[in-house]
């Protein structure tokens, strides 16, 4: 699943304690292998911020990843694939639910999401449901995730920071409700307030926080993808963002998004055959 992983944050975008863990340290003693593979995420964090391509602010310009003018263009077209399987929000799954570690920041159905892909693993059936979303996603290099994310009505998500930097965050406005001053996510020191049809792009490995305290839901395109990094970041962090595909956490998301699959789409089935 997603690189949604959360724990409190730090100054200055310091190497992260975990990589894909709920953010608390484990009781006793870590493992020799988790403890060699902590040392080695965080060599990759430090490497990641010295070799960085695009520096390392909470929030860029837009004008550094030129494509995004090409998502917010198609924003149209893939608010109208979300508006079909908003018809169904009820059935939609808080993020808890398939990514346990998520309930370090998110414990009910307030944050829910529709999940396309993350990590190599892809819902076939969610991305033909929305065929230009999905393609959308196509033109963002280094793509790791792809979601809706769905804030519903005083939702908030408290401050935490992401489990590893070698990822940024696209955000692309979809549902916005007024008034925009009560919804909006807070990056380090920066505030950003979505609006329809535009494209933000944060480090989550800073500290943020988001909060809707409209009467209406808010959605976004939520999306992860790789850092553009210099050699030899960009060959470590490739190869402990394929890494992650095999830890417990993204197991358990796959599982959990598969078995949600199931039962999702053998309802609406059933309803057509009645």
């Amino acid at each position: 699943m997603s690189s949604v992983a959360e724990q409190p944050a730090a100054q200055d975008n310091p190497p992260s304690q975990h990589f894909g863990t709920d953010g608390i340290k484990p009781m006793g003693r870590p493992s020799l292998v988790t403890r060699i593979f902590m040392r080695i995420v965080a060599f990759a964090e430090r490497l990641n911020v010295a070799c960085s391509k695009v520096g390392n602010p909470p929030v860029y310009d837009n004008a550094v990843f030129p494509w995004t003018k090409d998502i917010a263009r198609d924003w149209r077209a893939i608010r109208a694939e979300l508006d079909r399987v908003l018809t169904r929000k009820d059935e939609l799954p808080g993020f808890h639910e398939l990514s346990t570690d998520v309930s370090t920041i998110s414990q009910d159905r307030g944050w829910k999401t529709f999940f396309l892909c993350g990590y190599g693993f892809k819902s076939h059936a969610n991305i033909k449901l929305c065929p230009n979303t999905w393609a959308a996603c196509q033109k963002i290099p280094g793509l790791i995730t792809a979601m809706y994310s769905i804030l519903e009505p005083g939702k908030h998500l408290p401050a935490h920071r992401g489990p590893y930097n070698g990822v940024l965050r696209l955000h692309l406005g979809l549902i916005v409700p007024e008034p925009r001053e009560a919804l909006g996510i807070r990056v380090d020191k920066e505030v950003y307030r979505w609006r329809e049809g535009e494209a933000v792009i944060f480090d989550d490995a800073y500290e943020h926080e988001a909060w809707n305290r409209t009467p209406h839901t808010r959605v976004v395109l939520f999306v992860d993808f790789r850092k553009p990094l210099r050699f030899p970041a960009n060959v470590v962090n490739w190869l402990l963002l394929n890494l992650a595909f095999f830890t417990p956490f993204i197991r358990e998301g796959m599982d959990n998004q598969a078995a949600w699959e199931k039962k999702f789409y053998a309802e609406a089935e059933a309803f057509r055959n009645r």
